[in-house]
């Protein structure tokens, strides 16, 4: 067999030395980028108890199991976030809060398809408080009657007992009772309706007024 110089073995060996050298290394960079993607499947949790205390780990203890916690990657870097479960009060404060947005979404859509100016509004306005004005005098024509009338009965009961102071009086007749009764109960009625009547145009003064100046709002911002 023939032989190979020295210095050509040499070369050989160090040639064959370094490819195992890098195979090995490949081989053990593999192993541990698999070991490395392996662990970090798994995330961390961070949240915080009843004392404020920051706590993390693998997995979330079940007593805080509806407490809000962040989800943590390996290096420790936020990945995500889940809310703490809300109470029935604040779920129906949120839904009290998303009705009132739809609400007021709805009025401007309102406002804007109904009216071109503030003068229409101001119209509008203005007829709706004439028409509750006029309902306001005839309830107080009526109730000035119903006075007048209870003022006449209070006369003619004063010749009757217990009211008259002479002793030779009779009773009071049942029809003239009952009509006292029925006057007074009357009057109170319509004193109720009156009051309805002056709130109610109250309202509707604050509500155009509110109307007026969202529409106002509105308009500028498309112009």
């Amino acid at each position: 067999m023939r032989r190979i110089p020295g210095r050509v073995y040499a070369l050989i060996t160090s040639r064959i030395a370094r490819v195992l050298l890098t195979a090995a290394l490949l081989a053990a960079g593999t192993a541990a980028s698999l070991a490395s993607t392996t662990g970090s499947d798994k995330p961390m949790y961070r949240w915080v108890d009843e004392k404020g205390v920051v706590h993390y780990g693998d997995s979330v203890p079940p007593q805080y199991a509806k407490a809000e916690r962040s989800i943590l990657n390996r290096q420790g870097v936020e990945v995500g976030h889940v809310d703490a479960e809300k109470s029935d009060a604040q779920r129906a404060a949120d839904a009290a809060r998303e009705q009132a947005s739809l609400d007021s979404r709805h009025r401007d859509q309102v406002l804007l398809t109904t009216y071109v100016s503030v003068q229409q509004i101001e119209q509008l306005r203005d007829q709706r408080l004439d028409l509750i004005e006029g309902q306001v005098k005839v309830t107080a024509q009526y109730l000035d009657t119903l006075q007048g009338r209870l003022q006449d009965l209070q006369t003619r009961s004063l010749f009757y007992r217990p009211y008259s102071t002479n002793e030779g009086a009779g009773p009071m007749p049942d029809a003239l009772a009952e009509d006292l009764v029925r006057t007074i109960k009357d009057i109170r009625q319509q004193e109720r309706n009156l009051a309805t009547k002056r709130a109610e145009q109250g309202a509707v003064r604050e509500r155009f007024q509110s109307d007026i100046q969202r529409f106002t709002e509105l308009t500028v911002k498309r112009q």
